[in-house]
């Protein structure tokens, strides 16, 4: 059995609240500022911008195949999209009986495949079942999976064949085939973490998927069928992860604390670079 690999980050910025969603995009890393309500990016001498600010927690981010950048609005569970003349509400995402929008993959025709947490989780609710939900660039949208257990981080393989989804409350990672309209078939069970709960993922060349794991303190690195081969060590929590850099080999991490402060963004280099979408 080969060892498992552990290495540990350094702080690339800090000062944040709860950042999530974090996305490479145009040289810079893009996330958001959960709980200042931003959307931000951050280059790798640690220089920041605000992109927006909005009146309520925002959520998972990506891009339009146009380079118009999609938000997903928490709290009112509305998908929102950036135009050159400021933010405009794409679809009210409320009448799927969604609880809290979360993250999102945008494919390479630009729908968007956007979970949400089922119940609410902030006032401690009981658990309940959701579903994942697609929109298209016009702003349609339909159900395309249920009974997910708190969809989360999603990735996209660089064949467009195969769409890989934490689903946080179950402890695993499930596939779809993605179908020519965006709907999905096949699922199956990628891999079965057991004690850790997946949060944000990312892909990498070798069919990799780093997995951020609230309440451990760490990320790691699994293969299909569950395999773990890296572990990577941080002080607070790990919320989300993405290969990016100039060659997709440095791991941008977010963490916080659980009471959502001391937020920061942590990087580790790493031998295999990123792929897929986000």
């Amino acid at each position: 059995m080969s060892k498992r690999i552990t290495l540990r980050t350094e702080i690339l910025l800090e000062g944040l609240k709860f950042p999530e969603s974090p996305r490479w995009h145009d040289d810079k890393l893009w996330f958001v500022d959960m709980e200042a309500y931003k959307v931000m990016t951050v280059d790798l001498k640690g220089k920041t911008e605000t992109i927006i600010e909005r009146l309520s927690p925002v959520s998972g981010i990506d891009w339009l195949p146009d380079g118009r950048l999609l938000i997903a609005s928490m709290v009112d569970c509305r998908l929102l999209r950036l135009d050159p003349e400021g933010v405009i509400e794409v679809v009210d995402l409320n009448k799927f009986e969604t609880v809290y929008l979360n993250d999102m993959v945008v494919d390479k025709k630009g729908r968007a495949y956007i979970g949400n947490f089922g119940f609410d989780y902030f006032h401690e609710k009981p658990f309940a079942p959701t579903k994942l939900i697609l929109v298209t660039p016009d702003g349609d949208a339909k159900i395309v999976a249920d009974d997910m257990a708190f969809p989360n981080g999603t990735v996209i393989t660089p064949d467009d064949q195969t769409l890989i989804i934490a689903e946080t409350f179950a402890a695993r990672l499930t596939a779809f085939d993605i179908i020519e309209d965006g709907s999905l078939s096949g699922r199956r069970v990628w891999s079965n973490l057991k004690s850790l709960a997946p949060d944000g993922i990312c892909l990498d060349a070798e069919g990799g998927i780093w997995a951020a794991a609230p309440g451990r303190g760490r990320v790691v690195r699994v293969l299909e069928g569950g395999k773990i081969t890296h572990i990577i060590k941080v002080e607070n929590d790990a919320y989300a992860c993405m290969l990016g850099g100039p060659d997709r080999r440095t791991l941008f991490v977010a963490t916080s604390t659980h009471v959502r402060t001391s937020g920061r963004i942590e990087i580790v280099e790493v031998d295999i670079p990123g792929a897929g979408l986000p």
